[in-house]
């Protein structure tokens, strides 16, 4: 205990000490934390669209009561992963979020005969599942496509297979990765597979919202997830018939895992519906995040960074920020590394142009 106890005070002392957020719903605060991007999370009228529709005799099971391989209600599930099917052109699976998609797709798809190449930048859930794998392990520099190259060129040879693994829109910069320029680098070896978690794409970019490799074939693995923009629960990898089958097989989160509830797969069936029509809600995202980027002084988009420098000077704004009415969370280490501490803008349709135009005001120095 008194190991523990140590260091939750050292976090305390540098201000890395995290509490869960007082519940804001309904608060006048305007979240601007949120991972909703296109504000359906909050839409009760989505609500009862969705229980009119499905009636409440007609209501899936609340639970699965098991692992997809053992749960006796697979419908919905059916229904959902075909639905993806149908949007991408390829096979799609379901996983219970993000982090099992990550860590059981990648643990499983790599070995001691695999290279893994990641960015410097990628997701905890996707270095979980590198070091679970076993394989050797290289990070290139974030979107240095050269420096992808020189680490290829030097050791792809020696191993069976490369993964090359990146994220489309980056959850903490909200920068994209030059994924044409990473397609070429991938060409010339013929052995490598390109992995791309889309989970901060996934509704917001890209045609109908598919993500920005809906489009590019060149793509092995797609991943999406549904809590953010798809207002639910649950991830997904769109794949090859042969991945999809090996990765029902070996991987561990997929095997072993109590599936999400059937009545989450309906909803989400609900939900992608409506997200693939939101292409006028998708352009009005856009210009929220070009009014934003002239706050901020970052790249236009639904995310955007504030680096403040220090744990310590993070706090302290998002608390001034707090006593205007917005809710923006201080982002501190382990999850940015130290001295890039910041706050994280995340936008969504819930705000509106008055809303940013208020906050302009507001000195964030």
């Amino acid at each position: 205990m008194e190991r523990y106890e140590s260091v939750v005070g050292r976090l305390k002392e540098t201000c890395n000490h995290r509490t869960i957020p007082s519940d804001t719903v309904g608060s006048e605060l305007v979240d601007l934390s949120t991972n909703d991007y296109l504000g359906l999370g909050s839409r009760a009228d989505l609500r009862r669209e969705f229980l009119e529709r499905v009636g409440v005799d007609g209501l899936p099971p609340f639970t699965s009561s098991a692992s997809r391989l053992l749960a006796s209600s697979q419908r919905y599930y059916d229904e959902l992963e075909a639905l993806l099917a149908d949007a991408y052109g390829s096979s799609a699976l379901l996983f219970n979020s993000g982090y099992h998609a990550n860590t059981g797709a990648i643990s499983s798809l790599a070995d001691e005969r695999t290279l893994i190449v990641a960015d410097k930048l990628v997701h905890a859930s996707i270095i979980d599942g590198m070091r679970l794998s076993g394989a050797s392990m290289e990070r290139f520099r974030h979107n240095d496509v050269n420096h992808l190259e020189r680490i290829l060129s030097r050791k792809a040879g020696s191993f069976d297979r490369v993964l090359i693994v990146t994220e489309s829109v980056f959850s903490m910069d909200g920068d994209k990765a030059p994924l044409d320029d990473i397609v070429q680098v991938k060409s010339r070896y013929g052995q490598a597979l390109l992995y791309v978690d889309e989970a901060h794409a996934f509704g917001v970019e890209g045609p109908h919202g598919l993500g920005l490799c809906a489009s590019m074939p060149e793509v092995d693995f797609i991943v999406g997830t549904l809590g953010k923009a798809g207002a639910s629960v649950g991830a997904f990898i769109v794949c090859s018939p042969l991945c999809r089958d090996y990765l029902l097989n070996r991987a561990r989160s997929f095997i072993f895992s109590t599936a999400i509830p059937p009545l989450n797969c309906a909803w989400s069936v609900f939900i992608i519906e409506k997200i693939l029509a939101m292409d006028d809600g998708r352009a009005r995202l856009r210009r929220l995040g070009q009014q934003l980027a002239r706050i901020t002084g970052a790249s236009s988009g639904h995310i955007q960074p504030l680096v403040t420098g220090s744990a310590e000077s993070a706090v302290a704004l998002s608390s001034r920020l707090l006593e205007h009415g917005f809710k923006v969370l201080p982002i501190r280490t382990p999850t940015v590394p130290p001295g890039t501490e910041r706050l994280r803008f995340s936008l969504s349709l819930d705000v509106t142009e008055a809303d940013l135009e208020r906050l302009s005001a507001i000195d964030l120095t």
